[in-house]
């Protein structure tokens, strides 16, 4: 196998799963597409087993690591910030295209059949989403939001405590080395894991559910690729002044990763290790960057999609929306975008976007068939997102190493060494 590098051993799992999957959908295979859909779902699983120890101990080592990196507040501050233009870039494109090509106009669809889901994403949702009531729950529920909250204060005390805290630190980092070791044997099963998973998504689905939703459908892909290829392309050679063609050869297997597991968190090790070994930012302010991001940075699921969707939504229920609404719909796309880590994903985050803006939330039911396929592009494009902003911030700052940039890919065969490196500073 490593005659072959990763990225192509995915695209091969990617191709094998198109081919498995239209075979079973074709011949009606039973027993390959349960297969599949075993395979899919024992990766998924694998992935998922590791998160709530894995961003635990990320956040609670890499917020007490700031205490040996200059300019903290400030690298926080920005890489916020840059969430937050970024994702009201992608918005406004969402809503601009959905005013073009009006993705609900002349669809008909039966909206008596469709039911509003039982638990509506709500701004109370978004608070109960961050702050835990027990410890235990948020570890076996895998509240991800909550899990970086416990995270970050335990950091942030243990930044207070001093060398008091170091025997616990200790700990933390010994734990997150075990998990990262453990976690990349899993990664490294990623080709069959692909397979499985793309190839039960088309043995289910293949493309007949996107027929009565096409325009819909082929709206969030052109919306998630404006973002992908025209959005972060711009933001990477006009600020932060590096090739975008190689940063996406760099990044390229986390967000093909993304694209077939459908699920930014379980990307998280593989996005990180991109992000440090092949796009040169510091490891100490990735370690923070990158979890943060897997947990709010999310452009595909809370920007785009429930821009269109509110949009779509409304044109099928016959509801006019205004100015006011497509500025709601923004606001609620750049401030709500976090409660998707704690909750459900784009379904919650959509919920959310509908019941602000007082559309039907049985809109939520016509789209849930074809949000397995939505789910693909969108997390391709979150993924994206959370290794852009660290490169912009690292580039400013001085903390990104051009030469790791520049240099061929890093292959990604090995189990990472946890090393850390010293990036070269960046050329005045």
């Amino acid at each position: 196998m490593k005659r072959f590098s990763f990225s192509l051993q995915l695209l091969t799992g990617l191709a094998a799963g198109v081919a498995l999957g239209f075979a079973a959908r074709i011949w009606d295979v039973t027993w390959l597409a349960e297969t599949l859909n075993r395979v899919g779902q024992i990766f998924v699983q694998l992935l998922k087993l590791a998160v709530p120890p894995l961003v635990f101990t990320a956040v609670l080592v890499s917020v007490a690591n700031l205490r040996n990196v200059n300019g903290a507040a400030r690298l926080a501050a920005k890489t916020l910030m840059w969430f937050l233009i970024t994702a009201a870039v992608a918005v406004a494109l969402a809503i601009g295209l959905g005013l073009l090509i009006d993705p609900g106009r002349g669809v008909s669809l039966d909206t008596g059949a469709a039911k509003a889901p039982e638990h509506a994403g709500t701004w109370l949702d978004f608070v109960t989403g961050i702050l835990p009531t027990n410890v235990v729950t948020a570890f076996t529920e895998v509240n991800v939001l909550q899990i970086v909250f416990l995270g970050a204060v335990l950091g942030a005390a243990a930044l207070a405590a001093g060398e008091k805290a170091e025997p616990a630190l200790a700990l933390a980092r010994s734990v997150l080395e075990l998990v990262q070791k453990a976690l990349w044997w899993v990664i490294r099963l990623a080709p069959i894991g692909t397979a499985g998973l793309i190839g039960k998504a088309v043995s289910t689905y293949g493309w007949d559910l996107l027929a009565p939703l096409a325009k819909f459908s082929a709206g969030v892909y052109a919306g998630c690729l404006l973002v992908l290829l025209a959005v972060y392309p711009t933001l990477l050679a006009v600020w932060g002044k590096v090739s975008p063609v190689r940063f996406f050869r760099n990044a390229w297997p986390a967000i093909e990763l993304a694209f077939v597991s459908r699920s930014s968190v379980g990307t998280l090790p593989l996005t990180q290790r991109v992000t440090i070994e092949r796009n040169g930012v510091d490891p100490d302010y990735a370690s923070f960057a990158v979890p943060f991001g897997a947990t709010t940075k999310m452009d595909g699921c809370a920007s785009v999609y429930p821009a269109l969707a509110a949009i779509f939504v409304a044109q099928v229920f016959g509801v006019p929306l205004g100015l006011g609404d497509y500025l709601l719909i923004a606001f609620v796309s750049i401030v709500g975008s976090a409660a998707t880590a704690g909750l459900t994903g784009a379904t919650v985050m959509l919920t959310l976007t509908l019941s602000t803006l007082g559309l039907p939330l049985e809109g939520v039911g016509l789209l849930l068939a074809i949000d397995p396929i939505l789910d693909m592009m969108r997390t391709a494009t979150n993924v994206a997102g959370q290794m852009v902003v660290p490169v912009l911030v690292a580039r400013s700052e001085g903390r990104l190493d051009t030469a790791v940039f520049n240099a061929p890919p890093q292959p990604l065969d090995d189990a990472p060494s946890g090393t850390r490196r010293t990036p070269e500073p960046v050329a005045a």
